[in-house]
């Protein structure tokens, strides 16, 4: 990795970049294919099928024996870990429901909120080079505890680890699709797929533009989304080793993804170098973690105060904090998807396992998202009752503010029924 040494701060801006993309000509390539999605439902995304994949689909849905033939085609070893990895993000994601907790403003005026599960959701599982049923499960439990009453997978995969988590998790039906014209099925519905009012879930650059795109037609999606990305603090009392695995971890999942090495060490800095080659050439996938290599950099810093400054304004999805009193270093931290802490916290078992989300915010995004949870499933409806006493009591503050806003019948809606408590 190329180290930087106390860059300037009119610097950071530049340095923590990320790889830029032409949108507006990636955009211009999937309006298009959003159009004839559109205009032609079934038989449009057919066509894209075989233009895209070279797939000559007959059914566009997967069959319920094809759901249930997938868990004999995983080993033991494989179900027992997904289920693990199931147990362990539903007991975090349940903890995230909120009892109804009514609320007295004022005497005879109460007022609460519930959740209520969106109806219908769309999860969006891309095929690529890596079969993303951990995915599944993420999107999938969230969506299973909110009690969203359809769920409708796409995935241009049939691998059977897709199709097994989707089962766990209650996906209610799931379609052999890809790319931005999946999107474009769940955001319009065809003949098969059926219209959602939330879509889910990673996905390359036409699929993220696609998302962007159908969102401005009023589709709400999970969050803006760009190639994932992992920032590592780590000082004197980092183990080398952890941190240049952890680095390599993010970097195999693309060319495109970045990662961002911080620390007040030198010797630290040229550490992690040096075992970082000495891996990479162990990697299956080196080449494109060497690429995304390019796009990283080394910063030393000259303070705590400075590497937490400067991580600020990464805002990182993955936050790495391989340092002393890691915990209390974290509570500094106000912009980041997912914070690791310690030498001895992966950013793989976030991934897969430990119990958090793994869909979170990318490209500089969680300065204002937050990753995925049981919140992004459900609409908040707030609900209030005013009774006899209560309408005596509020009354008089609502008919001098709406008098002031110059709205008569705002105020005349409760001078009538002041009127007829008198």
């Amino acid at each position: 990795m190329n180290i930087i040494s106390f860059p300037d701060r009119s610097l950071w801006p530049s340095l923590l970049m990320r790889p830029v993309q032409d949108s507006r000509e990636i955009e211009g390539k999937v309006r298009p294919i959003l159009e004839q999605v559109k205009a032609g439902g079934d038989q449009a995304l057919r066509e894209l099928a075989l233009k895209f994949d070279s797939v000559a689909l007959t059914e566009l849905a997967f069959s319920e024996e094809e759901m249930l033939a997938a868990e004999s085609q995983l080993t033991d070893e494989l179900k027992a870990a997904i289920g693990q990895a199931y147990q362990n993000i539903h007991t975090f994601h349940k903890a995230q429901l909120q009892p109804v907790d009514k609320i007295e403003t004022m005497p005879g005026v109460t007022c609460w909120r519930r959740s209520v599960g969106i109806d219908k959701v769309g999860i969006y599982i891309p095929g690529g080079t890596a079969p993303l049923f951990s995915t599944v499960l993420m999107l999938g439990i969230p969506a299973q505890i909110a009690g969203c009453k359809e769920v409708i997978l796409c995935t241009p995969s049939d691998n059977p680890a897709i199709l097994y988590a989707a089962k766990l998790v209650g996906v209610t039906r799931a379609f052999r699709l890809g790319g931005a014209q999946a999107i474009a099925a769940l955001a319009y519905g065809t003949e098969s797929v059926p219209k959602v009012y939330k879509i889910f879930g990673p996905g390359n650059q036409y699929v993220t533009a696609a998302k962007m795109l159908v969102s401005k037609e009023g589709v709400a999606i999970d969050m803006p989304a760009g190639p994932s990305e992992v920032a590592i603090y780590a000082d004197d009392t980092a183990i080398p080793a952890f941190v240049a695995a952890d680095l390599l971890s993010q970097a195999e999942h693309g060319a495109d993804s970045q990662v961002l090495l911080v620390s007040t060490s030198k010797k630290l800095l040229a550490s992690v170098n040096l075992t970082l080659s000495t891996q990479l050439e162990k990697l299956p996938r080196r080449d494109m973690a060497a690429k995304a290599l390019e796009n990283s950099k080394a910063i030393l810093v000259s303070s705590q105060d400075e590497a937490i400054a400067l991580l600020n304004d990464y805002a990182a999805e993955h936050l790495i904090l391989s340092v002393a009193d890691a915990e209390s270093v974290s509570e500094k931290i106000t912009q980041a998807g997912s914070i690791f802490l310690g030498n001895y916290t992966p950013e793989s078992c976030g991934d897969y396992a430990s119990g958090t989300n793994h869909t979170l915010p990318t490209n500089g995004h969680a300065n204002a998202y937050s990753g995925v949870s049981v919140d992004s499933f459900v609409k908040k409806i707030t609900v209030q009752h005013i009774t006899e006493e209560g309408i005596k009591n509020i009354g008089p503050t609502v008919e001098i503010m709406a008098e002031a806003e110059s709205l008569a019948a705002h105020k005349r809606a409760v001078t009538i029924r002041l009127r007829n408590l008198l």
